[in-house]
């Protein structure tokens, strides 16, 4: 693949995956709108795989914290801060992996991924974050994090299996209307998005190995450290931008880009 292709690819998932704009929409829409070779899933879980790392380094402590809750659990220590957050992301993570094994059951993720339904999705879930983000108070953290909250925000992160909704917006949408900070809740997504991405990321890793496919390779790491490097700006760019702001310009984006995939699919 020509580097121009990836490190366009990897500077569009860097900058959009902690977004509440939806990476995967602009992913698949790139070869859509521009005629260029399709990246394939490949390239796809190498851009994932870099972003997973940027999200690592930057909640680092937070890691260390979940990682010191994994130690708990083998040892059958339980109810310290460290199980709970654990907890919580394990609780978050089924409802994703039961609805997308059905999707793959039912054969029906091409569907999914027209440029109708992509449209669509980015104007309508535009909208739920902003009615969401106005309506919704601050006073939680992540440390208020409970299993009842993050199953809910589980069957949010669920929605996003849909392009163009957007997991990072679908989940601060939900954290949101339960009372999270705007900071938190983007907090939330990312540590949301750890397991997913890293599930994805190893199985699809080992096979691109085992083929011994040296140029696949060779796109997936260039691919991976562009996408790690973007992603950390874009991380730290956002995190600061909400001390401050709301998520508003992030709905204006959407919903104008979504307008413009309407004229795009229906003319």
């Amino acid at each position: 693949m020509p580097v121009f292709q990836l490190i366009l690819i990897a500077l569009i998932q860097g900058i959009t995956e902690f977004l509440p704009v939806s990476s995967s929409a602009h992913l698949i829409l790139l070869p859509k709108l521009t005629g260029l070779q399709d990246q394939g899933i490949a390239i796809d879980v190498a851009v994932h795989l870099g972003t997973l790392f940027a999200v690592l380094l930057y909640l680092f402590k937070d890691i260390k914290i979940l990682l010191t809750g994994l130690l708990e659990a083998l040892g059958f220590q339980r109810r310290s801060p460290a199980f709970s957050l654990l907890s919580c992301l394990v609780i978050a993570t089924i409802p994703v992996v039961i609805f997308g094994f059905l999707i793959n059951l039912g054969q029906i993720d091409e569907s999914l991924r027209s440029i109708k339904i992509i449209a669509w999705t980015m104007i309508i879930f535009g909208v739920v974050l902003y009615y969401s983000d106005q309506k919704g108070t601050t006073k939680k953290t992540v440390d208020s994090w409970t299993i009842k909250a993050a199953l809910t925000m589980g069957f949010w992160q669920a929605l996003a299996l849909i392009p163009g909704t957007s997991r990072a917006g679908a989940i601060i949408s939900g954290a949101r209307i339960l009372g999270f900070s705007r900071r938190d809740s983007a907090k939330i997504a990312m540590l949301m998005s750890v397991p997913t991405i890293l599930a994805s990321g190893i199985l699809l890793s080992a096979e691109i190995i085992s083929s011994e496919n040296t140029t696949l390779a060779k796109d997936f790491v260039i691919a991976a450290i562009l996408s790690f490097v973007t992603a950390l700006l874009s991380i730290r760019f956002m995190m600061y931008f909400l001390i401050n702001h709301s998520f508003t310009p992030y709905v204006v984006y959407r919903v104008i880009f979504g307008l413009i995939l309407l004229s795009v699919a229906y003319s």
